[in-house]
């Protein structure tokens, strides 16, 4: 397989891992960095052996044909146009955009220009995801009747050295983790056809209690509690509830699913592995279900070699746009039926993702 010449632009604290996966997928080559500090590029750059640039002259670089926006979530839209508007295909990290008119013009500049647009999360293609979605797709637990998803935590002061965002408009929850379990969700259930939810500020302000902003005071602006119903497609009936309202430690499950013939521990979606545990109607016992599938190490990136192979190939990639626009709405959705007290209907849909390859660490050098 040919490679793709890739160019990253952003290089913030994820970018470590994309560059250090970057060389071992056999799809896609990292050629270089951007970033509009340039000094800071060129310092990863040299980390990698790979170029550093600014914004401008990454995008001008007839080489680079795919671009992976690693980009602060408000810059995802502009940096992706721009991307677009320069003839390459995008990949962006979670959320595809803030907002849902963004997603739109987004996707429809990549119809136009006749480019990919895909979307983080990619955690969903690793080995305990894909396990789990085969187990469901193969009747292993019956017919899914519902599906429970919770990320409760504390919040992010008492840790990130700047946390501000986390409490700031476009921040929350449900926008900084739900992406994960949103999108492992459709990836088991299919689509969401309907969602309500209910939604609270628990605090207003916040301090932080870590360096160097330790004793600073946040205003919170985005609700930290959220709790929202999803209608699938298929019949299925799910709930989430994304919260940095909870002190300590809970013990509530990542991911059940619940069939009509058995129930299914789904892994951390924010992980590429973990264990998978299934309880069968009849038998008096959990049972751990092996990965079927590689990946189940740290392989953020995998998402963007995915797509890559699939430009290569000239086939629908899975972290595609529109799952990542999908699951945008249902995020928003989830806020808008919390302020108006009335069910939110969908307007996106999108195809369930293709399980990934059996049995090899898919779209990666196995020796690398």
């Amino acid at each position: 397989m040919d490679k793709l010449k890739v160019g990253i632009i952003g290089a913030g604290n994820i970018s470590g891992i994309y560059l250090e996966n970057g060389s071992k997928f056999d799809s896609m080559e990292v050629v270089a960095v951007a970033d509009l500090d340039v000094a800071r590029a060129q310092e990863k750059a040299e980390k990698h052996g790979i170029r550093g640039l600014s914004v401008a002259e990454l995008l001008a670089d007839p080489e680079i044909q795919m671009v992976i926006n690693l980009t602060i979530p408000q810059a995802h839209a502009s940096v992706s146009m721009e991307a677009l508007e320069a003839g390459k295909h995008v990949y962006v990290e979670k959320p595809f955009t803030v907002t849902r008119e963004e997603a739109q013009q987004v996707l429809a500049l990549a119809e136009e220009k006749g480019l990919y647009a895909g979307s983080a999360p990619d955690t969903f293609l690793g080995g305990g995801i894909q396990t789990a979605a085969k187990a469901i797709a193969d009747g292993w637990i019956g017919r899914p009747i519902s599906a429970s998803a919770f990320m409760l935590s504390g919040g992010h002061e008492s840790w990130h050295p700047s946390p501000e965002f986390y409490y700031q408009t476009g921040g929350g929850p449900m926008f900084d983790m739900g992406p994960y379990y949103l999108t492992a969700m459709v990836a088991m259930l299919g689509p969401i056809t309907r969602v309500t939810g209910a939604a609270n500020i628990s605090h207003p302000e916040r301090t932080i209690t870590s360096q160097p902003k330790y004793g600073q005071k946040i205003k919170v602006e985005v609700p930290t509690h959220v709790a929202g119903i999803l209608d699938f497609a298929g019949g299925a009936i799910g709930t989430i509830i994304t919260s940095f309202d909870i002190p300590g430690f809970s013990t509530l499950p990542r991911i059940e699913v619940h069939g009509s013939h058995g129930t299914l521990v789904v892994p951390d979606p924010n992980m590429f592995g973990g264990e998978i545990k299934i309880h069968r109607a009849g038998t008096k016992e959990w049972s751990s279900i092996p990965h079927l599938f590689g990946n189940t190490d740290n392989s953020r990136g995998l998402g963007a070699a995915e797509m890559a192979a699939a430009i290569l190939e000239g086939r629908a990639q899975r972290a595609s746009g529109k799952l990542g626009y999908h699951v945008l709405e249902a995020m928003h959705g989830i806020h808008d039926a919390a302020s108006s007290g009335q069910h939110y209907m969908m307007s996106s849909s999108c195809d369930k993702p293709e399980l990934m390859p059996l049995g090899k660490r898919s779209f990666q050098v196995l020796n690398s």
